[in-house]
């Protein structure tokens, strides 16, 4: 008896790691349901029926997205996905402070999501903040802070400086979880990967960075 509950353990262990999509077919995945959103083609539409008793205990999404809390840019609908499929932190400039960095190791770690996502968006109004050098937006303190710290060593000599400022900001997004000692063995094992994006609101598209990411 002993030997046949370790068999189904095992067996599944084995069909949930078969379930798990790879961090390029996550990509995929998201790539597709933007596909579907810019064309107006939306398939997750019935987010009830999706709950289920299914979600009620686990959840088991297969990326983690770090947005900005911009209305115009839900996660969910953007990339056309549905409940329990994307873990979402947002904050006002998608910068990463102490709290998402939490919340993105806690997918990594605990909910093994094999993808992570920064994504930065057209007339961020948090990025054209701390590059127009305001002092007096007092709801941003904590945010303009780091968001101007991603700016410093940002080139903007050449196109639209807002959009490259974005760019930036996503940057060091990616570059500060992939210093975080938490994440960085599941990057050693190349199951997780860490990319950047830029949601133009315009088009409804979704865009990956070329920062020089090696995951």
């Amino acid at each position: 008896m002993k030997f046949l509950w370790i068999l189904l353990l095992f067996s599944y262990v084995e069909a949930k790691e078969q379930l798990t999509p790879s961090p390029d077919q996550a990509l995929d995945m998201l790539l597709e349901g933007n596909a579907h959103f810019v064309k107006g083609e939306i398939t997750h539409c019935s987010y009830i029926t999706e709950a289920k008793d299914a979600l009620l205990e686990n959840q088991t999404p297969f990326a983690a997205i770090v947005g900005c809390s911009d209305s115009r840019v839900p996660p969910e609908l953007i990339f056309d996905r549905g409940l329990g499929e994307l873990f979402v932190v947002r904050d006002a400039g998608n910068v990463i402070g102490p709290i998402e960095m939490d919340s993105v190791e806690f997918a990594v770690a605990k909910l093994k999501v094999p993808l992570v996502v920064v994504i930065g968006h057209q007339n961020c109004s948090a990025v054209k903040a701390a590059l127009l050098g305001k002092d007096h937006v007092p709801e941003l303190d904590q945010i303009l802070p780091l968001i101007e710290a991603a700016l410093k060593p940002c080139k903007m000599h050449t196109g639209d400086k807002l959009v490259r400022a974005v760019e930036c900001n996503v940057r060091k997004g990616v570059e500060t979880l992939k210093a975080s000692p938490t994440i960085a063995p599941f990057l050693a094992k190349k199951t997780v990967k860490i990319v950047g994006a830029y949601f133009d609101i315009s088009s409804g598209k979704v865009s990956l960075l070329d920062l020089g990411q090696g995951n």
